[in-house]
């Protein structure tokens, strides 16, 4: 009998996930385990172990911004919108989920309240679309 290969378990426990909460599209959460990559080499973690590797609620929330800036451009709130997230909040709710699966870990600081507050979608994603149609325009 094959064994399962990594991708296929990784889907499983995130269908897992979705059995027990709706909210949140599939696509939201490997958005979130691969805005941790990013994070994780923006930050010089991705080669180090143990609890040195660890990624804080607000770190996450400023590398994911960028990286969904990077990904989407100025239609990033949109495709979280569409995903089923509409506040930074949410990212803490598919973070907790993870970690229920135990996809993700925990340090026993970390709590959903890192996620409260962290940026407004919409404003975020269009500044940030104006500054690259002004370095674009600048010649940059």
């Amino acid at each position: 009998m094959a064994s399962a290969s990594e991708p296929d378990l990784l889907e499983d426990r995130i269908q897992s996930v979705r059995r027990r909460d709706r909210r949140f599209s599939r696509q939201a959460y490997y958005f979130v385990l691969d805005a941790l990559d990013y994070t994780m080499s923006e930050l010089g973690k991705d080669e180090l172990t143990g609890e040195e590797r660890h990624v804080g609620g607000r770190d996450l929330l400023r590398c994911l911004r960028e990286y969904a800036a990077d990904q989407f451009g100025p239609m990033a709130s949109v495709v979280f919108e569409r995903w089923g997230v509409t506040s930074t909040e949410d990212f803490g709710e598919i973070v907790f989920n993870l970690i229920d699966a135990e996809l993700l870990s925990r340090r026993p600081q970390d709590s959903r309240r890192d996620f409260v507050d962290g940026f407004d979608f919409a404003a975020t994603f269009a500044a940030k679309y104006r500054e690259r149609l002004e370095l674009i325009s600048a010649g940059r």
